[in-house]
C-alpha cells in the first residue's frame, strides 16, 4: 500500500492471516469506510450519539489550513520581539504532538526553541524556575479545558513568577491560551490579559488533536512550514477515503491491530529509532487510550532503541517504525523476522510525512476501534484517578504528610527485590509489566528504569511499559484501568521531594500548596483508583540514590 514515505509491509503474518482476511471482508462488506466517512456513529456503537461530536479529526487536514496564515503571522511577530523559547503546559493530547515536533524537526534559524512540560515532580519544576528567562519565554497553555490539576499548578507557578519580574500589567503578554471555545480556560486567559487565545475544535478530542492548534501552533513557533505539514496530512487522508479495505492504508493497518488483538496479539510492541522516540510516545497515548475500555485494550510496548530483540509471544505484534522507506531493517527488526514473528513496517522517512502518519494511526485506531466494538473517542475511567487525588489532599487538608504514596500492594515487609520476585510469581499468561515511575525524570533514572525494564522482561518473559507519572496518567492510564485485567503494575515512588510552593493566583483554584504534595497525592490516587479497580499493584519507595535503588529492585528469582 503506497504512502507518501513508503508502504504499509506486513511480514509473517502467519496466524494472523485468517483474522485479518476477514476482518477486511467485514470492513468492505459493511461498508465500513464510507459510512466513518460520512461520521455514522454506529459504525462503533448502535447508539453513538456523543460519537457524532468527536469526528471533527477527519476534516482536520484540510480545515487547518484557514488558520495557517493567523499562527505563522502570531509566529513571525513574537520572534520580532526578541522571543526566543516557547514552553508548553500542557498533559496528554496537549503537550505529546508538541514534543513530537521539538524532537524530530530542527529549530528554524529565526524560530523558537520549543520546550514540553508536562510534570508536577517539584524537582522537574524548580529547574525549569531556575533556567527559563522569562523575559524571553513564552509560556502555551494549553489544554481543552484548562481545569487538570497539573495545568493549574504549573499556570499558577510560572505566572506568579512573572508577575514578580515583570510587573502584573505586562505578565499576561508572556502567556497564550489554546483551549476550546467557551472553556473555563479561555475565560481565565481573557482575566489574566493574555496575549493571545487560540482555538482548539470541541469535536476533536485531545488525543486526536495534532492536526489542530495544539499541536499547529507550537510547530509554527519552531518555524515548522505548516503548509508543506498539512499537505501530507491531505495526501493521507484523501487515501484513506479509498473504500476497499485492503487499498486503504489507514483501513489496512486497523485490521492489522484489530484483527491481531482479537486473535490475544494485543501487546502492539513498537521498534523505533531514537528519533522517533517521540511519534511512539505519541502512538502510545493514542492506541492505549482509545483502546483500553469495556474488558478489552491494545497494550502499546516501546522497546528501547537499541539492545537485544524484544522476547517472543503468541500476543505480540511488531510495529518497525523505520527512519526512511529505503532504510534496511536493523540487527533487532532481523532478529524479530527471522524468527517468524508478524511483523507490521511503517518507514516514515521525512519528517513532513508526519502530518500523514498522524492522520494514517489516527484512522487505523478508528477501524481497530470498530472491530473491537468499543467506542475509541471516550475514556471513562480517567476521572477515577483525579477523583481519589482530590480526595486525598481534601481529606489531608492538603497537608504534605496525609499524603504520602502508600497505597493497597504497598510492601510491608521484607527487601524491595524479594518481595517484587513474591509479586511476580502471581502472573499469568497473557500479561504485561507496568513499572509507573513517580520519580525524577533525569537521564541517570531514565537510563536505570531502562535497564530495570529489560532485567525484568527477561526473568518474566513479559512486555514490560515504562511510564513516568503524572503523564502516563493521561495516556496509558485509561488502559490500566479499562483492559481485561493483564497488568502487573510495579509503582516506584520518590521517597525524599523537594517542596516547590504552588502560589495563590487570583481567579486560580490552587490544587495543594507545593507541588510535592500534589505529585504524592496523583501517585498515591493512582494505587487507589488501580487497587478499586481490582489490579494488581506493588509500591515500592525508593531512597536517594535512585539509580541505585533502582538497580536494587532485580528480583532473585522471577
Amino acid at each position: 500500500m503506497d504512502l507518501s514515505s513508503g508502504k504499509i509491509e506486513i511480514v509473517n503474518p502467519g496466524r494472523l492471516a485468517a483474522g485479518l482476511a476477514t476482518s477486511l471482508h467485514g470492513l468492505d462488506e459493511g461498508a465500513v469506510v464510507r459510512r466513518i466517512w460520512e461520521r455514522d456513529p454506529s459504525v462503533w456503537k448502535p447508539d453513538g450519539r456523543e460519537i457524532s461530536d468527536r469526528l471533527g479529526w477527519l476534516d482536520a487536514p484540510a480545515a487547518a489550513g484557514a488558520g495557517v496564515a493567523d499562527m505563522e503571522a502570531f509566529a513571525a511577530s513574537v520572534r520580532g520581539e526578541g522571543f526566543v523559547r516557547a514552553v508548553v503546559l500542557g498533559m496528554g493530547g496537549s503537550s505529546l504532538a508538541p514534543e513530537v515536533f521539538a524532537r524530530s524537526f530542527p529549530t528554524a534559524a529565526d524560530g523558537l526553541e520549543l520546550e514540553i512540560l508536562d510534570t508536577t515532580e517539584p524537582g522537574a519544576v524548580a529547574d525549569a524556575a531556575v533556567r527559563l528567562d522569562l523575559l524571553r519565554t513564552l509560556f502555551l497553555v494549553s489544554s481543552k479545558s484548562g481545569s487538570t490539576a497539573e495545568l493549574v499548578a504549573l499556570l499558577s507557578f510560572f505566572y506568579e513568577r512573572t508577575v514578580r519580574a515583570l510587573g502584573e500589567a505586562a505578565a499576561g503578554s508572556r502567556f497564550v491560551a489554546i483551549t476550546d471555545p467557551a472553556s473555563p480556560l479561555e475565560a481565565l486567559a481573557a482575566s489574566l490579559r493574555f496575549r493571545r487565545i487560540f482555538h482548539g475544535r470541541s469535536d476533536i478530542g485531545g488525543r486526536f488533536s495534532a492536526l489542530s492548534a495544539f499541536g499547529l501552533l507550537p510547530a509554527a513557533l519552531m518555524g515548522i512550514d505548516l503548509g508543506r505539514l498539512l499537505a501530507s496530512a491531505e495526501a493521507m487522508a484523501a487515501a484513506c477515503r479509498i473504500e476497499t479495505a485492503a487499498d486503504n492504508p489507514g483501513a489496512l493497518l486497523g485490521s492489522v491491530l484489530g484483527s491481531a488483538a482479537l486473535l490475544g496479539a494485543d501487546k502492539l510492541t513498537f521498534l523505533v529509532p531514537p528519533r522517533l522516540h517521540a511519534f511512539a510516545a505519541w502512538l502510545e497515548q493514542l492506541v492505549a487510550e482509545s483502546t483500553g475500555k469495556d474488558g478489552s485494550g491494545i497494550v502499546p510496548v516501546i522497546a528501547p532503541g537499541s539492545g537485544d530483540a524484544p522476547l517472543p509471544g503468541e500476543d505480540r505484534l511488531f510495529v518497525d517504525l523505520p527512519d526512511s522507506p529505503a532504510a534496511g531493517r536493523d540487527a533487532r527488526v532481523r532478529a524479530v523476522v527471522d524468527r517468524g514473528e508478524p511483523v507490521v513496517r511503517v518507514p516514515l522517512g521525512d519528517p513532513y510525512a508526519l502530518g500523514g502518519h498522524f492522520f494514517l494511526w489516527e484512522f487505523a485506531t478508528a477501524v481497530a476501534g470498530h472491530l473491537l466494538g468499543i467506542d475509541p473517542f471516550d475514556q471513562p475511567d480517567v476521572e477515577s484517578t483525579k477523583r481519589k487525588t482530590r480526595q486525598l489532599l481534601a481529606a489531608a487538608d492538603a497537608g504534605p504528610a496525609a499524603v504520602g504514596p502508600r497505597s493497597p500492594g504497598t510492601d510491608a515487609g521484607g527487601t524491595p527485590a524479594e518481595t517484587l520476585a513474591a509479586f511476580l510469581a502471581g502472573r499469568r499468561d497473557g500479561d504485561y509489566l507496568a513499572v509507573l515511575a513517580f520519580l525524577p525524570r533525569r537521564p541517570g533514572v531514565e537510563t536505570a528504569l531502562s535497564g530495570l525494564a529489560g532485567r525484568l522482561g527477561r526473568s518474566t518473559r513479559l512486555p514490560v511499559t515504562v511510564g513516568f507519572g503524572p503523564r502516563y496518567l493521561h495516556s496509558t492510564g485509561q488502559l490500566h484501568k479499562g483492559d481485561g485485567n493483564k497488568g502487573l503494575f510495579l509503582m516506584l515512588l520518590a521517597a525524599d521531594l523537594p517542596e516547590v510552593a504552588i502560589p495563590e493566583v487570583p481567579g486560580i483554584v490552587r490544587p495543594a500548596p507545593g507541588f510535592a504534595a500534589l505529585f504524592r497525592a496523583q501517585a498515591r490516587g493512582d494505587g487507589l483508583a488501580l487497587a478499586e479497580k481490582g489490579r494488581r499493584v506493588l509500591t515500592v519507595e525508593l531512597a536517594e540514590p535512585l539509580e541505585a535503588a533502582i538497580a536494587a529492585l532485580e528480583p532473585h528469582s522471577a
